[in-house]
């Protein structure tokens, strides 16, 4: 194929006539499916006498057959692969190009290049690194920028860990080389040198275990002598970069000069820590010498930002973020403690105040995008900004030093105050936008700032900020600014951010503003948007007293937002209706607004069913109003919203599966907010049929979920409308049909079912009584069945925790039956009782963990021979070769685990004892560190136990995760810093918790099962009775079975036996 050819069809795939254009992209595809036409491309994009644009546009086609005739490798490949000589002619072309005088045809090879190595590199492609690294050390200005540009890719996807370090030791010093060389290369091909430099830290960060020391030489070498060279860098007054030059090109290289030291700051602290004041007080000036061309560009609007050599985009906004976010990332650390003080911490944060001002850009967006305004604050956002920066440095500040930066905040916002009174006095129309951001970077901390005026309060001093002064004698002179939206929509949240602080009838007046924005239809997007925030904010923080005379006409104005509403918009609309209908638990709500709202919220369901977030806040909003105690709403609003969603459940099919499910999740809602007094007449018959029907028939996870999850909730709430209820079709009863399904899940081999199905189960049994019994036996039999094959973790204790429950009320009938079941030559016994002690550490919740352990207690008292003579898996065999060692799977492959075996009642008392010292309980039985200290450890780690004013909690360490590079605060306790370890324990307790906490009774754990005597019961107390009752009376040889305890267990049981 000659080169003219494809030459003059390509021309023609530039032509202004569309059908000439067609004609010739068609002709085109079928060329290139010749093997000579990468050749001929390759050979017609280093022409240099032909036409730019048709080179440019062949080294377009030439990347498309790349990634379409290369190899397999590529997902678009369509055949035709050259053969491997003429490949080789094709590469040595395109590398060729890497040096070409025009830039944009060096940009397409090196992409080109890149896409070729990311296939053929090393095996078909050995010298690439070599070549690179040779254009790299040449004098050539152009051969370096197209070099640079494929290892900006390179390093970051094809250099395996075997072949970094050597790579690395050939390519830094040619890296450092260029970027030291300002007169021959570009600031953007510099600043790519650190860009890959920093990728070359990430890698070496990845591979540092593998190689620990090879990695320590390199850091030792290599860092220091970039830092020097990055604050050589900084140096420069960076006004030079944006100020009489025809770009900002220079910027790049401070963008990832910042870049890397984030990076590096989270991979190699201890190499930086020598250099942190010094980066930090460059970040510091870099604010200050910026902010006026920042204000310029940005808040102003003078001039337009000038593109970059290369035609990209620079701004101020990406060489900002990431210093501060550097900033932020060496505040949280604790490093450089006393740089962050006096003026540094007063620079910083006003700093910050001015930097996070709403640029116009900003403000043209947002005022005609309702969802983007929502989102730019929105916790949750994938935006980020130097807004979004900003306020997490402020985070940052107010948690390590709370009273000096609130202090700060005070001097600050009152300085923006005075300054944006002069300057609107002085004809400025731009004067609210300083007074915008104080407010919003303030209102960003309200959590923590409140807390700070709590805490000083509590402790006799004055408060370091005065909010009160404002919310009383500032911001109600902006609620009326129509002319400044953004202004006064601020000064509404601000308030509501801080509603805490007002006095009642000042709240209500402050809400009472809200809503008539709200009303108000000349108001602008930014105020009503601003508006329904503030009500939320306002909603959850003032008294319900305050509030409760409000909360019909708020419901009535949000209303009309849900249907004309989307995305982050319709998220805060719903969020604040949640809110608002929970106001005094809802006693104020009337039929008539009940309707119209459930009727807002199906319409809604219906535009947005597979919004899981959407439909998350409505099932909140239906709980909300079907539990309202006035008289008369729940029957309403399941009159309004049931028969609709039994309609989407029956109708819905495999295909929209998502629609049944959701419609389920829904009726749940409506379930939980059932009365106590049950369900109402007909909720079952109505909603059964379509029920049961789409569980028979579904095989997609999520209904059969919600489906279990909702059966669950209908046995808590109203049993006997279960069990009275029958199907007109086939007669089977309610309880059938919840057995059918139970079936149908032990009979399936997905276990994503998890922990729903063993609830259901639970509840059956404790809420359908003697109803369950004439099934139980088969049931029983379908659950051992199951056990022998079941493998997840949810799904086994979903299958153990039953018999557990049975177990602690019907012991010896259940364990007759289970002697009795004979499965594959085993007893249901055995089956039942290998799984659970193999399990019982990992079971989730606190009931289920309770339950395994009264289960097990009474196990071990009952002395039954047919357990005494079951051996089960006991303690993890440690091996000299992996004794110290983290084992990775590979590892375990070579050399698998091993355990001892162990007669099932010493393992019972393992369990419970382990049951025992969970959750710091060990502490009030009077164990400190000195009654383990000297205890040998057979598991390879060193347990170290740390006191608490409250608890004795324990830490355990393996010795090789003992960072060789912790500080001595660090190492003084466990890994952390002295509050995060405090912190740390204050949290963990039992399953995470703090023992006392009344949280610890987890969210998975429903009301039913938190207020079970055995949810409530005194754990510790009831074990240690136990253990003394089998000391005292030799229980199933106690005296025994300890003795085949480990050093550290036979202890545990010594003090709870002494303890008076």
């Amino acid at each position: 194929m000659a080169s003219s050819e494809i030459a003059q069809v390509l021309s023609a795939t530039l032509s202004s006539d569309a059908n000439t254009r067609i004609s010739a992209e068609l002709k085109l595809g079928g060329l290139l499916n010749a093997p000579e036409a990468g050749l001929a491309l390759s050979q017609l994009v280093l022409a240099s006498d032909a036409d730019l644009s048709l080179r440019q546009i062949t080294a377009i086609a030439l990347r498309k057959y790349v990634t379409e005739h290369w190899s397999p490798y590529f997902q678009q490949f369509k055949g035709s692969a050259p053969p491997p000589e003429v490949k080789v002619q094709i590469r040595q072309a395109i590398f060729q190009g890497l040096s070409d005088p025009i830039r944009k045809i060096r940009s397409l090879c090196a992409h080109t290049i890149s896409s070729i190595a990311n296939c053929d590199w090393p095996d078909e492609y050995p010298d690439l690194l070599t070549s690179l690294i040779g254009l790299l050390s040449s004098f050539s200005p152009d051969s370096v920028h197209g070099a640079m540009q494929v290892f900006t890719e390179f390093i970051k996807s094809d250099l395996t860990e075997d072949q970094l370090l050597p790579v690395l030791r050939q390519l830094l010093p040619v890296l450092l080389n260029i970027l030291g060389a300002p007169d021959q290369h570009s600031a953007l091909t510099r600043s790519r040198t650190i860009s890959v430099f920093r990728q070359c830290v990430e890698s070496l960060y990845m591979v540092k275990d593998q190689y620990p020391d090879a990695v320590k030489e390199a850091t030792a070498t290599v860092l220091p002598v970039w830092l020097d060279a990055f604050k050589t860098l900084l140096n420069v007054d960076p006004r030079s970069d944006v100020e009489n030059t025809p770009n900002w090109d220079g910027l790049a290289i401070r963008i990832q000069v910042f870049k890397t030291l984030d990076t590096i700051q989270t991979s190699f602290p201890r190499a930086l820590a020598p250099h942190l004041k010094d980066f930090l007080r460059a970040a510091l000036e870099h604010l200050s010498a910026l902010y006026p061309t920042f204000s310029h560009y940005y808040l102003q609007s003078a001039a337009s930002v000038p593109t970059s050599s290369e035609d990209e985009s620079i701004e101020l906004t990406h060489l900002v973020c990431p210093m501060l976010d550097f900033v932020a990332n060496v505040a949280r650390s604790g490093k450089a403690k006393d740089w962050f003080d006096g003026t540094n911490l007063a620079g910083l944060i006003s700093g910050v105040f001015s930097w996070v001002q709403m640029s116009i850009e900003d403000e043209e967006e947002w005022a005609n995008n309702a969802n983007a305004f929502v989102a730019q604050e929105s916790d949750d956002t994938l935006s980020y900004s130097v807004r979004m920066a900003g306020f997490d440095l402020l985070a940052v500040l107010v948690e390590r030093t709370p009273v000096a930066s609130v202090a700060n905040f005070q001097t600050t916002i009152q300085r923006v105050i005075v300054e944006s009174e002069q300057a609107r006095n002085a004809g400025s129309q731009d004067w609210w936008r300083a007074l915008e951001a104080s407010l919003a970077a303030v209102g960003s901390q309200a959590e923590d700032v409140l807390d700070v005026i709590d805490d000083e309060r509590d402790s006799g001093r004055t408060p370091p900020i005065d909010i009160a002064s404002l919310l009383t004698n500032v911001i109600p002179n902006f609620l009326v600014l129509t002319q400044f939206p953004f202004l006064q929509g601020r000064a509404f949240v601000f308030a509501s951010q801080y509603a805490k602080l007002l006095p009642g009838q000042l709240a209500g007046q402050y809400l009472d503003a809200a809503v008539q924005v709200l009303e108000a239809s000349e108001a602008s997007i930014p105020v009503k948007v601003s508006a329904v925030k503030a009500i939320h904010n306002f909603c959850q923080n003032i008294e319900d007293a305050v509030a409760v005379p409000m909360a019909p006409r708020i419901a009535k104005d949000i209303g009309p937002f849900l249907p004309v509403t989307s995305e982050d918009t319709l998220t805060l609309v719903l969020e604040t209706l949640a809110v608002v209908v929970q106001i005094d638990e809802g006693k104020w709500i009337t039929e008539d607004l009940a309707r119209s709202l459930v009727i807002a919220v199906l319409d809604v369901w219906m535009k947005n069913n597979k919004d899981p977030i959407f439909i998350s806040i409505l099932t909140d909003v239906l709980e909300s109003l079907a539990s309202s105690p006035a008289p008369g709403i729940y029957q309403t609003v399941v009159q309004q919203a049931l028969p609709t969603l039994c309609n989407a459940i029956m109708s819905s099919t495999a295909v929209d599966s998502w629609i049944a499910s959701a419609a389920i999740d829904l009726v749940s809602s409506l379930v939980s907010g059932a009365p106590e007094g049950g369900l109402g007449e007909g909720f079952f018959a109505m909603l059964a049929p379509s029920l049961f029907s789409c569980l028979r028939a579904t095989e997609d996870r999520d209904v059969i979920q919600n489906g279990i999850a909702c059966l669950t909730l209908l046995i808590r709430k109203d049993i006997n409308q279960v069990v009275a209820w029958s199907d007109p079709a086939t007669g089977q009863s309610g309880l059938d049909l919840i057995l059918e399904v139970i079936a149908k899940q032990l009979q399936s081999d997905d276990e994503s079912g998890g922990l729903v199905i063993g609830d259901l189960i639970i509840h059956l049994l404790r809420r359908a009584g003697d109803a369950v019994l004439p099934v139980l036996p088969q049931l029983l039999q379908a659950m051992i069945t199951r056990m022998r094959t079941a493998k997840t973790a949810t799904f086994l204790q979903s299958l153990i925790i039953p018999f557990a429950f049975l177990i602690h009320n019907q012991r010896d009938t259940v364990l007759s039956l289970l002697e009795g079941m004979n499965v594959d030559g085993r007893s249901g016994l055995d089956i039942l009782i290998q799984t659970w002690c193999e399990n019982a550490e990992t079971f989730q919740g606190f009931w289920p963990s309770r339950i395994s352990a009264l289960a097990l207690s009474s196990l071990f008292a009952s002395e039954r021979p047919s357990l005494q003579t079951l051996t089960v898996k006991g303690d993890i065999i440690v091996k000299p070769e992996t004794k110290n060692v983290i084992m990775t799977r590979s590892k375990t492959k070579q050399t698998p685990t091993e355990f001892t075996s162990v007669p099932f009642p010493v393992k019972a008392l393992k369990l419970l004892l382990h049951e025992l010292q969970s959750g710091g309980e060990s502490a009030t039985m009077g164990f400190n560190s000195a009654d383990l200290a000297d205890l040998d450890s057979d598991d390879g780690v060193r347990h170290v136990e740390h006191c608490t004013s409250s608890s004795n909690r324990s830490l355990t360490i393996p010795h090789n995760l003992q960072d060789e590079e912790w500080t001595e605060e660090e190492k003084a306790n466990q890994g952390f810093k002295a509050d995060e370890l405090a912190f740390l324990s204050d949290m963990l307790g039992p399953r995470g918790m703090a023992f006392d906490n009344d949280d610890a009774l987890e969210e998975e754990d429903d009301e039913d099962l938190k207020n079970d005597p055995v949810s409530t019961m005194d754990m510790q107390a009831h074990l240690v009775s136990f253990l003394k009752e089998c000391a005292a009376r030799n229980t199933n040889h106690f005296s025994a079975v300890v003795d085949q305890l480990n050093p550290e267990e036979i202890l545990v049981v010594r003090k709870a036996v002494s303890e008076q």
